[in-house]
């Protein structure tokens, strides 16, 4: 897979690390000479360009790409960058980096974001799922089919505590993706059994949230 990454700070080339080490083809695209630091990640393919311009997106091939990440620290740069991936080179995932969470509700197709990744909620939205047990937390928002990636550690007193995933009455528009059990990561299956204390993780559209929350949380 190609990868282009817009922005090579310090999130850009982290980005580009972990994706290199996994197999992938990775581009980074940065307008300030200061920021290209070929030795830091000497795997990668280094383009000193505008990423907002198409002459640069041109020389950067990104029609060739399966994936732009838009990671620079200003949001006017990585909405441009996206609309301009998705509409002129028809790249079939564009992730954003939201670094002011005022500006994450223009992050959305409308603008070519399939995905839309902010740090400051991120990590919010980390510290409430370490202290809470019952609440629906969010963690990532999609773009597409308005869905979220929520987390809830079931309570012990949890009305589907002890049930086969197979017997619970799901809302619609939600799926039930992983399950964290204490060191180990669970693939869902019918016959599973919810435990207490146990992290679930689900894609689920915004509007069936809050029906999911009550399914989850304590017995009445």
């Amino acid at each position: 897979m190609r990868v282009a990454i817009a922005g090579a700070g310090a999130v850009g080339r982290s980005i580009a690390g972990e994706l290199l080490e996994n197999g992938h083809e990775v581009l980074l695209v940065d307008k300030a000479p200061t920021a290209i630091s070929v030795e830091r990640v000497p795997q990668a393919e280094w383009l000193l360009a505008d990423a907002c311009e198409i002459t640069s997106l041109d020389e950067a091939a990104l029609q060739r790409c399966n994936v732009v990440i838009a990671a620079t620290g200003d949001d006017k740069v990585n909405l441009v960058v996206s609309l301009l991936a998705k509409t002129e080179y028809g790249v079939p995932r564009v992730v954003a980096r939201v670094n002011n969470p005022k500006n994450e509700w223009l992050f959305n197709e409308s603008w070519g974001v399939d995905v839309a990744v902010s740090t400051p909620r991120l990590m919010s939205a980390l510290v409430e799922e370490a202290v809470s047990v019952g609440d629906l937390v969010r963690l990532l928002r999609f773009s597409h089919g308005d869905a979220n990636l929520v987390e809830l550690t079931l309570p012990a007193d949890s009305s589907v505590a002890g049930t086969q995933i197979s017997e619970i009455n799901w809302p619609e528009d939600t799926s039930l993706v992983t399950i964290i059990r204490g060191n180990r990561v669970l693939t869902p299956h019918g016959e599973e059994t919810l435990e207490p204390g146990d992290e679930l993780l689900f894609v689920a559209a915004q509007a069936r949230e809050e029906q999911l929350e009550d399914l989850l949380q304590a017995k009445r």
